[in-house]
């Protein structure tokens, strides 16, 4: 979350922050409650200090035989620890309403990101790998379309056993998710990250100090209750993201500076309900509520974060570059930029299949793989993840950055349609095949059961 010293400093900056970010917050309100607890928290010092002066002269008035003088002390004394006990409720009570409150801020975004109301006004930022393209089919056959033909997807199954949104890769397909991963993983520990392997069940103090909570609680997956049920600290939830137990790793934490920078990555499925995605748009595995992603979390001295910020979008996209998938990076406009976000890039895979008004002028559609993110103190402030600078120096909040490395599926979806033969086959990328027996293409293989057979896929 942003400070309250930034909030009181600084208030038109943040209106416009939060004008630009679309986001609905009474700020005046807020203000209110900050100088009304402000009010208190001085007039409690004021009232604490005065108790003391008198507490003081009790003593000595009774020494002197002033009794009288002595009675009225005490009685004055007791007067002024209520006054007290009421004034430090209601600063309580205050505080928590704050705190409350500040959750719903959004994080301030960077001056220099472009102003816009929704993704239209994203600004792209370059394209990769598309002066060399491979030569495709006449018609690019969709991936879900062709991820069943060949066998290695299938939509019906899974939304039998778990619900639509679910899938079951099979076959080459599952040999294919496992390969990615495994060369991702492999790729950014070249780039010096250290692997972490999460808990899957995060608490709600967790989704709260990433910025998932409160604005994300009903694409959550829950364990045990509904989502609109009262929310407690230690209730369970299945991660929607690897930065979530990554970033929490050190909540409430001092580390070193010597610690710094820390480079992350985690491999995890993910769960999110996706509520209200449909359409074309999301048909197959591009939108669905578990996938495999390889997640990197950083955390950085303040004074690195921004150029650490542009170095954790070229390890991102490496994967890509090695994988020879055409793609671009588009820089978020602050209607698109998100609620926790200072800056943000996304990555975007190019997928020939399908052909969306704003793919490119090839033809098919842009994917986001992965989202390089800026946070700031915004992370650090809700998790309590502090640094020292010098061993006899105050402990300050560092920055925290992540981004995707980058999210599977998608990449599957990429590979199915652009790396796609004439034949229905599909070629295995070149730094995929040692992960995948030495795979070199794609071929399917046969379906199972009397489906098959009644479809005529079997004699």
């Amino acid at each position: 979350m942003i400070s309250r010293q930034f909030l009181r400093e600084h208030p038109e900056e943040v209106r416009e922050g939060i004008e630009n970010k679309g986001v609905g917050v009474d700020l005046d309100r807020l203000l209110e409650l900050d100088e009304e607890w402000r009010e208190l928290k001085g007039r409690g010092d004021t009232l604490r200090h005065e108790r003391n002066e008198v507490s003081s002269t009790i003593g000595r008035l009774k020494q002197e035989g002033k009794e009288e003088e002595a009675q009225e002390a005490i009685d004055r004394s007791g007067e002024l620890k209520a006054e007290i006990r009421e004034v430090e409720e209601r600063a309580d009570e205050l505080e928590d309403e704050l705190h409350e409150a500040m959750l719903h801020v959004p994080q301030i975004p960077d001056d220099d990101v472009p102003v816009g109301d929704d993704e239209s006004e994203n600004v792209e930022v370059r394209r990769e790998g598309f002066d060399d393209l491979r030569e495709l089919p006449d018609e690019v056959i969709p991936h879900y379309d062709l991820g069943e033909d060949l066998g290695v997807l299938d939509f019906d199954r899974g939304a039998k056993v778990s619900g639509g949104g679910f899938y079951f890769a099979k076959g080459e397909g599952a040999m294919l998710e496992h390969a990615l991963i495994q060369f991702f993983l492999e790729v950014h520990r070249e780039q010096d990250y250290t692997d972490v392997f999460p808990p899957i069940p995060v608490r709600s103090k967790s989704m709260e100090g990433t910025g998932q909570f409160p604005k994300f609680v009903d694409d959550a997956y829950r364990i045990g209750d509904e989502n609109h049920d009262e929310i407690r600290d230690d209730d369970l939830w299945l991660l929607p993201t690897a930065e979530v137990p990554v970033t929490n790793m050190y909540r409430d934490e001092i580390l070193l500076d010597d610690d710094l920078p820390v480079k992350h990555q985690a491999y995890s499925p993910n769960f999110r309900r996706e509520a209200g995605e449909h359409g074309t748009e999301t048909r197959g595995i591009v939108r669905v509520h578990q996938f495999n992603k390889v997640e990197l979390v950083n955390f950085v001295r303040p004074e690195n974060s921004d150029d650490r910020f542009e170095g954790l979008v070229a390890e991102a996209e490496e994967v890509l570059k090695r994988l020879d998938l055409p793609y671009r990076i588009l820089e978020m406009c602050t209607g698109d930029l998100g609620f926790t976000q200072a800056k943000k890039y996304d990555i975007e895979v190019w997928a020939p299949g399908d052909d969306m008004d704003d793919g490119p002028e090839q033809g098919g559609r842009w994917l986001e793989v992965s989202s390089v993110s800026n946070f700031r103190d915004f992370q650090a402030r809700r998790a309590g993840l502090r640094f020292r600078p010098e061993r006899h120096e105050s402990a300050e909040y560092l920055h925290t950055l992540n981004g995707s490395g980058v999210a599977v599926p998608r990449v599957v979806v990429a590979i199915l349609e652009y790396y796609q033969n004439d034949d229905g086959t599909v070629d295995v990328p070149e730094p995929l095949r040692p992960y995948m027996g030495g795979r070199e293409v794609i071929e399917g293989s046969e379906k199972i059961g009397e489906s098959a057979v009644g479809a005529g896929e079997k004699e």
